[in-house]
């Protein structure tokens, strides 16, 4: 059989495996239940297995054939800090935890593929290393595991690596999306902090007043963007959180905010922390105030390879036929840490349709949501493209 006849034929296993990790989310770096999951269902794998120590993670190695390209094959298994409310009958059992992102998917696709690569293990022409990975919602679990070398597992250098990550809208059931370069932004956080005097708000001339300095502050940074910032090399600036005072009719002495901040390139997310101390200082000077600025980098842009993300749009084409692939043609405004693995090894990140076939992709709820929901139906698949990029990757 096909490898995508092998992956279908497991899917009842895969269903197994995905709603035992739904009901039990974890998140984070420490993931202990999710480990023992996982290492429970590779047992027996002809594969050598290692596990972290600045997180819970688990590395397996299965051994080709012969001296051809070592690939690695990601997935992330950690959930989110949100409360369910999709109703589903494995609906998650821990409060306040929810694999709002589709993790409990990405991680039984992975285990789906160790199992059709080990059964394929005499047509491997090199290694594969399975990269089950904790920590992706904000932890940076990517840094930590290749800092603990991940990338020469294998005992060699990682010639390329793959992630597949699906999406509860926008994308059709079942399309697999790529795109060569930029895909996903980068996510820097901006903690901004002003300090003045207060005094009465009947008198603001007896004060140095940092609730108009930071709220000129807010709009000038949508201004700064506007006009100084490449319309084609866009950068997103949003205040999610603003705080000042306690009482109308009291100027108070301190005001902050918080933002994130969205890039697209090295060149843009490098400028944008320059202007912005420029800006907010200059803002700060005019009003008599003082301010403190924290600017926080978080993931780097999801830079694909141009040849890496060819071969990948083949293979997906090759599997499931040409109408199942789409090109983006504009990055995504979300971020991964999947970035810091294609920073150092050339390779692809593609996105998988999972809003469940009845459902429309432009109305349905976002990943993240409380509502998210995605279809168990694209397991299969998304474990047979990992595997055959597994198998055709390491023939070149």
């Amino acid at each position: 059989m096909s490898v995508l006849e092998d992956a279908r034929a497991m899917q009842e296993q895969l269903v197994h495996w995905r709603h035992a990790l739904h009901t039990e989310p974890e998140i984070g770096l420490d993931l202990p239940r999710t480990q023992e999951k996982v290492l429970t269902a590779l047992d027996g794998l002809p594969l050598e297995i290692g596990t972290g120590t600045g997180t819970t993670s688990v590395t397996a190695t299965l051994r080709g054939t012969g001296e051809g390209p070592t690939v690695l094959l990601r997935g992330d298994m950690d959930a989110l800090p949100v409360q369910e409310n999709t109703g589903l009958d494995y609906t998650s059992r821990v409060a306040n935890r929810m694999h709002a992102c589709g993790h409990d998917l990405h991680t039984s696709m992975l285990l789906g593929a160790a199992h059709l690569l080990a059964g394929q293990r005499d047509k491997l022409a090199g290694d594969i290393v399975f990269m089950f990975q904790p920590g992706e919602e904000g932890y940076d679990g990517a840094s930590v595991m290749l800092d603990e070398g991940v990338l020469s597992a294998g005992g060699k250098d990682t010639d390329a690596a793959y992630a597949v990550h699906v999406s509860s809208m926008r994308l059709p059931h079942g399309v697999f999306a790529t795109r060569k370069g930029t895909i996903m932004s980068a996510s820097d956080t901006l903690h901004v902090e002003v300090h003045g005097s207060g005094g009465h708000g009947s008198a603001p001339q007896f004060t140095s007043d940092p609730v108009t300095a930071i709220s000129e502050m807010v709009t000038a940074l949508q201004s700064m963007i506007t006009r100084q910032f490449d319309v084609f090399d866009p950068v997103v600036i949003s205040v999610g959180s603003l705080h000042a005072g306690a009482v109308s009719n009291v100027i108070p002495e301190t005001a902050r905010f918080d933002a994130t901040v969205r890039t697209f390139s090295e060149t843009a997310r490098e400028r944008v922390q320059e202007r912005v101390r420029t800006v907010l200082g200059g803002i700060a000077a005019s009003h008599r105030v003082d301010v403190e600025i924290d600017y926080q980098s978080g993931y780097p842009p999801t830079v694909t390879d141009a040849e890496e993300t060819a071969f990948t749009g083949g293979v997906i084409e090759e599997l499931f036929g040409a109408e199942r692939h789409q090109v983006l043609a504009d990055p995504l405004t979300g971020s991964e840490d999947f970035s810091r693995v294609l920073g150092e090894v050339p390779g692809s990140f593609v996105m998988l349709g999972a809003v469940p076939p009845e459902g429309d992709p432009e109305t349905a709820a976002y990943n993240h949501s409380p509502l998210a929901v995605f279809d168990d139906r694209v397991l299969s698949d998304g474990a047979a493209l990992y595997a055959q990029l597994g198998l055709t990757r390491t023939a070149k």
